[in-house]
């Protein structure tokens, strides 16, 4: 690693992964790493929060690792690895429960209260402390940049807190990181309801279009996508959220403007953008899916390895720090 900034971010293995997560995230990492040093981590332990089949999971492993690949992760710049092979993470986590975080926190987490609905009570513990965990994901590696959604911006600002907390009482061992949130495409919605997020835990999987999805049936989804009662295209996603998604997705993976867009469809219906915006995702998907295929469980194994030999080292260089300062060691 290099002496520039260094950024940490992760996605969990469970569902399939989608155009949101592709626009709202892992592009954006692929950008980053001209300009940073950059560790991409497959948050496993995140994933069992709920419930996942064994089998299921150790394919969405790979299947996630290989969507990093083919987004355009280059192992030889960036770093990817499996979070649960690297045993740190959870030490860290159990070091944070009782040094820095607070019920209080926790209490507060929306994501949380989201997630396990009205049936609090009854859902794992691992789902109510996982901020803990994600924030031992961030400091371990003296991250100074989490790109996250807006939804995340909650747990980076508890890794801070967390951090301040633990420095005041043991010297300065963790950076504070910053989130970053991208300005467009940030948040995709869902295609039959654009008031949520697209989400690849969706029951109902036409309100999302998975990366791996098959072409015919994105062709599908997107013809019955929801646009709004009026006939021109125009962008204002509090007033019209269907067709601002849209024209969010269009120009994203169209690589377009949205001024541009709007001025382009200025006197043409849905019908034509539709049949546009169906060509920009199918070649999209088309390119990508080659990319994604040609990639063997083998090469992931060894890529996947490889990470985990590089943050391993950081990993334990920062654990003995910790068990040291609070004199376990």
């Amino acid at each position: 690693m290099t002496t520039q900034k260094t950024i940490f971010s992760g996605i969990q293995p469970s569902g399939h992964l989608n155009i949101g997560n592709y626009i709202g995230a892992i592009s954006q990492w692929v950008a980053m790493q001209k300009e940073y040093d950059c560790i991409f981590s497959v948050v496993d332990y995140h994933a069992i929060t709920v419930k996942q089949d064994p089998e299921e999971l150790r394919k969405r492993i790979i299947e996630v690792t290989k969507i990093y690949l083919a987004a355009g992760i280059d192992p030889k710049k960036s770093i990817i690895f499996q979070q649960s092979a690297v045993s740190a993470h959870t030490e860290l986590a159990w070091i944070f429960n009782c040094y820095g975080s607070y019920i209080s926190d926790l209490n507060k987490m929306t994501q949380f209260k989201d997630k396990a609905g009205k049936n609090q009570e009854a859902v794992s513990v691992g789902l109510y402390d996982y901020p803990v965990l994600m924030a031992a994901d961030i400091l371990m590696y003296d991250t100074d940049i989490v790109p996250v959604g807006e939804d995340q911006r909650q747990h980076v600002e508890l890794a801070r807190d967390i951090a301040k907390r633990f420095n005041n009482q043991f010297g300065n061992i963790f950076k504070l990181p910053q989130a970053v949130i991208r300005k467009e495409g940030a948040r995709i919605m869902a295609l039959l309801d654009p008031t949520k997020k697209m989400s690849k835990s969706d029951e109902n999987q036409n309100n999302c279009i998975a990366l791996l999805d098959d072409i015919e049936s994105v062709k599908k989804k997107i013809s019955r996508a929801v646009t709004d009662s009026s006939s021109d295209i125009d962008y204002d996603p509090l007033n019209r959220p269907g067709i601002s998604n849209l024209l969010t997705i269009y120009a994203q993976l169209g690589i377009r403007e949205i001024p541009r867009l709007v001025k382009d469809y200025k006197g043409k219906g849905y019908g034509d953008f539709k049949k546009d915006l169906t060509e920009v995702i199918v070649k999209f998907l088309e390119d990508f899916q080659k990319k994604y295929q040609s990639i063997s469980d083998k090469e992931v194994i060894k890529i996947l390895e490889d990470g985990r030999k590089r943050v391993e080292k950081m990993a334990n260089a920062k654990m003995e720090k910790v068990r040291q300062v609070i004199g376990v060691r």
